[in-house]
């Protein structure tokens, strides 16, 4: 009897145990913050059926933060909601950052006001971004005011508050803050914007960096250092090799090569760095066939392995990370 009360102990005790670890394993997944980065577009100015204009969105919780306003990005969170990220729905779409104010970031700005609005977003868009945002929402806004106004009068009946921009233009430093995510934005040189700015989202669980367009930059190591997860633009040397020497000027003041992110990503030491806006402009169209060899994913990664031994992959739109 001794020893049956002792087992009966032993497995009530065992149970209760079990019971209570799976109570707090429960609790722990559901309190266990988790942050997904979402490519919704990895392109460039080129039209290209494949990457759509640039747009990062990093979800936190279920709610979406997106870096650049690039063409398509409104569908495209549609395409990555129908994969299962459920933050992506097209009214949750109202917390945005720009790098700068180049039409291949900001194509997608006209569609993340109105869209999400006609599909019932109530909260107006909010915007962070360099000196001139402003004035490109106010323009946007003044463009489709017939529209808007249209839509609040008939049978749509569209809000009255969800097509409206709160703009805030930044300057480097902590620029936004909630329960999911601090944001700092810094510095980076970008040919002859005067303002052009990278990311770093903080979260509970990871550290993601996001270069924008920019030739190499010290800010990207004083923001990575370590970081779980850095993306950065890039281009290959293969192509520079080929271009005039006005483009090659141009590169060298507005992009990274891949022997120069190597050198860069040694330093910085990310968990993953992930390449995207992977572009190689002035290629001769002459040569157009040499040039995209030259300028391919393959030679992009080979070139950048010679010099870099971490992990790093190619980014292609909808990928999740």
């Amino acid at each position: 009897m001794t020893i049956k009360r002792g087992r009966g102990r032993a497995l009530g005790l065992s149970l209760l145990l079990l019971v209570t670890w799976n109570g707090i394993s429960r609790a722990q997944s559901e309190a266990t913050p988790r942050t997904q980065i979402v490519l919704l577009g990895t392109g460039t100015p080129l039209p290209d059926l494949d990457h759509s204009g640039p747009c990062t969105a990093i979800v936190v919780n279920g709610t979406p933060y997106l870096v650049d306003f690039g063409a398509g990005l409104v569908r495209q969170a549609l395409a990555a909601r129908k994969k299962g990220v459920r933050g992506l729905d097209t009214v949750n779409l109202r917390i945005g950052f720009l790098t700068h104010l180049h039409s291949d970031h900001t194509l997608g700005f006209p569609d993340i006001i109105l869209t999400p609005w006609v599909m019932g977003r109530k909260e107006p868009l909010e915007v962070y971004g360099p000196p001139g945002t402003s004035d490109m929402a106010e323009h946007i806004l003044k463009a489709y005011e017939a529209d808007i106004k249209i839509r609040n009068m008939n049978i749509e009946r569209s809000n009255t508050s969800g097509y409206k921009v709160n703009v805030h233009e930044i300057q480097p430093g902590v620029v936004y803050r909630d329960r999911n995510v601090t944001v700092t934005a810094f510095a980076v040189h970008h040919g002859k914007w005067a303002h052009a700015y990278g990311y770093r989202f903080e979260t509970p669980d990871r550290t993601i960096v996001i270069s924008g367009d920019t030739s190499p930059d010290a800010a990207i190591l004083d923001n990575c250092h370590g970081c779980d997860v850095l993306i950065h633009e890039v281009y290959t040397q293969a192509s520079f090799d080929m271009v005039s020497p006005q483009w090659k000027q141009y590169r060298l003041a507005s992009h990274t090569s891949s022997k120069e992110l190597a050198e860069i990503a040694t330093k910085a030491k990310p968990g993953l760095l992930i390449l995207y806006h992977r572009a190689n402009p002035g290629c001769d169209q002459a040569r157009a066939e040499e040039c995209r060899e030259a300028g391919s994913e393959e030679q992009l990664l080979k070139e950048i392995r010679q010099g870099y031994k971490g992990k790093v992959v190619a980014g292609h739109d909808l990928e999740i990370y």
